[in-house]
């Protein structure tokens, strides 16, 4: 991949301006990072993973199921 292309540059580029008061914002890479450690996923190269589409799909199908599942009875309880 380019260093050149935007895909690139979002990934690995940094923010030019100044930085804003409190707690960092979370960002997306931070939520892939939290959803992988919580499903137990946590050393896996998930840049690597994304490269492959059916293995990704595959990856957030697995989280999106675990996730749901979790919190089915949160909705019940209301």
């Amino acid at each position: 991949m380019g260093e050149r292309r935007d895909v690139y540059r979002v990934l690995v580029g940094k923010p030019e301006g100044k930085r804003s008061f409190g707690r960092p914002r979370r960002r997306w890479v931070d939520n892939i990072k939290m959803d992988l450690q919580e499903v137990g996923f946590w050393g896996m190269d998930w840049i690597e993973v994304a490269q492959d589409r059916d293995r990704w799909r595959a990856l957030v199908t697995a989280v999106t199921n675990l996730w749901v599942s979790s919190n089915a009875g949160n909705f019940l309880a209301s």
